[in-house]
């Protein structure tokens, strides 16, 4: 099939989170599958770092936004077998310091932006004359598409036959704009309504992906139930199981060609299952990066990703003095609110040898962090899927985390499994979180039962091969849906 797989971020291109790696991985799976993919992302600071291997290609794209028309610059670079990528590039849109916002908030214009990308995307499909199977759009930014496959691109013959696949990676964050904003979309009046993408008397991107595409997925098994909640729906659950029949839970993997310790060249030694020894190397090259103590056998506790509330960082910021006098030394890595910022660095300066912190994202340390801990916390208070547990994973770094989500789906308790990779918490509490890390570091003082923790999680498959066959399956299943869907209101 020929799939079109829109997202807003794209590693290397840009990355905020983990559906930066989602989108350059399941892409490069469904490739190695047999699939045409054309990834579609924005250009962000085109001519920055991110541009090596790019190539502009000799069209303009005209995307027509409210009464205007804006010109879109196209860039190509191959990312494996059966994959390209291509860049949306616009001055005004995406040169800019990040891709959602700045230190002072999101971006007052996100609306003009990602409906101008979401239209770009379906431009470009009719500039290159693509006899498109599938649109895959993921996170709101790209919720517009499948309504605008219904109305407006209804007609356009390469989309003609196309089904709509939507994924939901944080239903957290939806792109609710007020109502002012409708006419940037394109979309008739008619579309504004509780049915379509009304929302409380504004308009909500990411429930138009979800009452018009032809399928609905999202990241875990957990994660599915938790949205149809009225605790964790973030007020779209009544449109959530009015599409129960559509929507479908795939669990995120991870690429093993990227996240293997006896390969992987950021780290100081690789190591594998067989030879542990080379582990200690790269805690070492961790102790001297953060300015620990260099001779501590403590253990090395580790936290990556969004410093945010839904992150457990709260846990985290607040517990920090408990966690040293616990024995552990512990390494945070990260960039979002300022006020943990602030609480994060007070602490390492309460405690200079036993505790590091880095604010903002290196993929290189990351890498480091992850092979050099011993232990990786993610105590979230929601959490979608989760990807470092995962890498944690596969270097014999031990996950502590509490059962939400894909948390819960790809941890199980070591005390409370004969199948245990981890140790898990219920309660969002730093006492329940203390409790976890209390038994972790019970274990660890066992090095044999230890040994035993890590190859489990070693030997564990996260692979996006079963992954790709699943989604495979659900592209087939929107194909078959779409010639019977009932059509959304026409846009004329």
């Amino acid at each position: 099939m020929h799939v079109l797989f829109l997202s807003p971020e794209v590693w290397p291109f840009s990355h905020v989170g983990g559906l930066s790696e989602v989108s350059h991985d399941l892409p490069l799976a469904l490739g190695r599958a047999g699939h045409q993919v054309a990834v579609i992302t924005p250009g962000l600071n085109i001519n920055g770092n991110s541009s090596e291997g790019l190539k502009k290609l000799d069209i303009v794209l005209d995307v027509p936004v409210s009464y205007s028309v804006q010109r879109a610059n196209v860039y190509l670079r191959e990312m494996g077998k059966g994959v390209n990528a291509y860049l949306i590039g616009h001055e005004n849109m995406f040169d800019r310091d990040g891709l959602y916002g700045n230190q002072f908030g999101d971006y007052e214009d996100n609306a003009e932006r990602f409906v101008f990308f979401s239209r770009a995307c379906l431009e470009l499909a009719k500039a290159m004359d693509w006899k498109v199977d599938i649109v895959h759009a993921n996170d709101w930014t790209t919720g517009l598409v499948p309504l605008y496959m219904r109305t407006i691109y209804k007609d356009t013959a390469c989309l003609r036959k196309a089904a709509s696949v939507f994924t939901v990676h944080n239903i957290g964050k939806q792109g609710v704009f007020w109502h002012y904003d409708m006419p940037l979309t394109g979309l008739g009046w008619e579309c504004f309504t509780p049915e379509l993408i009304e929302f409380y008397g504004k308009i909500n991107f990411l429930k138009a992906g979800l009452v018009a595409a032809d399928m609905i997925t999202t990241v875990s098994d957990t994660y599915l139930r938790d949205i149809l909640t009225q605790d964790l729906g973030f007020g779209l659950e009544g449109v959530l199981n009015s599409r129960r029949d559509r929507l479908v839970a795939i669990t995120n993997g991870v690429d093993f060609s990227v996240w293997d310790p006896a390969t992987d060249k950021h780290l100081a030694a690789n190591y594998d299952a067989a030879n542990l020894e080379n582990k200690k190397i790269c805690q070492t090259d961790v102790r001297r990066h953060f300015g620990l103590d260099m001779e501590g056998s403590r253990p090395v506790l580790a936290v990556l990703g969004n410093l945010l509330e839904r992150k457990g960082t709260d846990l985290v910021a607040g517990s920090a003095d408990e966690i040293i006098q616990m024995g552990f030394d512990l390494v945070v890595m990260g960039f979002g609110d300022n006020h943990y910022h602030d609480l994060l660095d007070a602490a390492v300066k309460r405690h200079p040898q036993n505790m590091g912190l880095w604010l903002g994202f290196e993929t290189e340390l990351a890498h480091k962090i992850i092979a050099g801990a011993d232990m990786i916390l993610m105590p979230s208070r929601y959490e979608p899927c989760g990807l470092h547990q995962m890498h944690g994973m596969r270097y014999g770094t031990v996950p502590i985390v509490r059962r939400t989500g894909g948390l819960a789906d790809t941890v199980a308790d070591f005390d409370q499994s004969a199948d245990g990779n981890g140790f898990v918490f219920d309660q969002y509490s730093s006492e329940a979180m203390l409790a976890a890390l209390s038994r972790a570091k019970d274990v660890f003082a066992a090095p044999d039962r230890w040994r035993d923790l890590i190859l489990r999680g070693m030997n564990s498959d996260f692979s996006w091969n079963s992954a790709v066959v699943n989604y495979d399956q659900v592209y087939r299943r929107a194909l078959e849906l779409r010639n019977n869907v009932e059509e959304a209101p026409r846009h004329d």
